[in-house]
């Protein structure tokens, strides 16, 4: 198990854009935009395009990534088969470091409640 927890790294994150939306509230204002853009239902539904963004951020290893991507599917009612089959995809892509995040992602799954089948 890792010693991340992810809704404490998720809080924390969250205090901080914040802080970035006071700070800086153009940049911000742009990549909410953006984001809304990106995940807005269409061809493919949200959730499909959250486990999309889950393998990158599996790829890419970004921890408050994983976080809120899990935090978002697990809202989103993703089964743990889909959740599973995900991570399959982002380890055959990734590879060995792709399998160390694809194991932490599992703790987040947990972490924020995820189904368990």
């Amino acid at each position: 198990m890792s010693t991340t927890s992810y809704p404490e790294l998720t809080n924390a994150i969250s205090r901080q854009i914040g802080t970035l939306r006071k700070d800086i509230p153009e940049t911000m204002k742009g990549f909410s935009v953006m984001a809304q853009g990106a995940c807005a239902s269409g061809a493919l539904d949200e959730k499909t395009k959250e486990l999309i963004s889950m393998g990158i951020a599996i790829a890419l290893r970004c921890d408050g990534c994983i976080g809120f991507h899990t935090k978002t599917l697990v809202k989103l009612g993703t089964t743990r088969q889909e959740f599973d089959e995900m991570l399959g995809v982002a380890i055959y892509m990734g590879g060995g470091p792709s399998l160390m995040y694809a194991a932490q992602a599992l703790d987040a799954w947990d972490q924020f409640g995820g189904a368990t089948s």
